[in-house]
């Protein structure tokens, strides 16, 4: 395969997870085109990739028919636009955007399936671990359905990920679209947003501060956290594979620990003098547990995590320093 001759489009290109796909995806001389509407991502993620010749930025809302914009040809399409973090820059959790939310991963993911579709182009739908709710399964593997609430604050982000995979799921069916989904579990490094206040980040941030580290509920709950070089060599092995369509995939890692171990480790690495600080109650339909089953992908793709935590810790919390 000439690489220089194959044209990628990377929906929410500059999101975190996104950017450093597009990066990756230019490393190896593919042709990108990034489609955002920056509605919870930066610019300056992909301010160093404009002058690329092999670059191109679409500012567009995916929701929105793509009628009138010429992809000229479009061989691969990576789906990765959804407002993702739990606060979205908010005090609420889950709340601050979730039209926007649901609408990105069922029309969006309407939108992107016809354009794939048109340009018989190969599709991944980046899906997530929050399909499987506060999951019953330990670890999860992508047979089991999940314990998932339809009402729940968390839903317009559960439940719109599961129809996401219900239209990709449909379009490889009846449509023989060549899809698959990447179930995306717990993912940090460099590039994420202060703002988005994720736990790796708040934990970094108040750390680096020598603030009082806020632990919700006593601490025990575990995650399972996989470095962001690790993903998105997952994310284009799954893509670039053969016959992998319609292949739903737990991508993550099965390194597990508390997030009260996740604190102490944060603290550690940085050399903070933060105390730590335990809150009494935890987020509507938080899950205790997190962790993936990835001998599927193992097999499959011969993938798994690489990068240790304590090592992957350190360049993030450099690159919390450095900014």
């Amino acid at each position: 395969m000439d690489k220089s001759k194959k044209r990628i489009l990377v929906a929410g290109g500059a999101g975190f997870i996104g950017s450093h796909l597009c990066k990756n995806l230019l490393k190896q001389n593919y042709k990108v085109i990034c489609i955002d509407n920056f509605l919870t991502s930066d610019k300056k993620n992909i301010e160093s990739l404009l002058e690329n010749a092999n670059f191109k930025l679409v500012e567009h809302d995916i929701t929105k028919s793509f009628d009138g914009i010429d992809f000229e040809e479009l061989n691969f399409i990576f789906h990765l636009a959804s407002p993702a973090s739990p606060n979205h820059h908010s005090l609420i959790s889950y709340h601050a955007l979730p039209l926007e939310t649901m609408f990105a991963n069922t029309i969006g993911t309407l939108e992107l399936l016809k354009l794939a579709k048109k340009h018989n182009a190969k599709f991944l739908f980046t899906s997530t671990s929050e399909v499987y709710g506060d999951p019953i399964e330990h670890p999860q593997s992508e047979e089991y359905r999940g314990n998932v609430s339809t009402t729940g604050p968390r839903s317009v982000y559960d439940e719109s990920k599961r129809f996401g995979e219900t239209l990709v799921s449909y379009f490889i069916r009846e449509k023989n679209l060549d899809g698959r989904i990447a179930r995306v579990f717990n993912t940090y490094g460099p590039g994420m947003l202060k703002k988005d206040k994720r736990m790796i980040i708040e934990f970094i941030t108040q750390a680096l501060e020598n603030k009082p580290i806020t632990i919700f509920g006593d601490g025990n709950q575990t995650r399972s956290l996989c470095y962001i070089d690790d993903l998105v060599n997952g994310l284009t092995l799954l893509m670039f594979t053969e016959n992998t369509m319609g292949e739903v995939v737990n991508l993550g890692s099965e390194d597990e620990h508390s997030v009260l171990g996740y604190a102490n480790l944060v603290k550690k690495l940085s050399g903070s003098k933060s105390n730590l600080e335990f809150s009494e109650s935890l987020p509507v339909d938080d899950p205790h547990k997190r962790k993936p089953d990835i001998s599927k992908a193992k097999s499959l793709l011969n993938w798994f995590p690489k990068v240790e935590i304590e090592e992957g810790l350190l360049k993030t919390i450099e690159y919390f320093k450095n900014l």
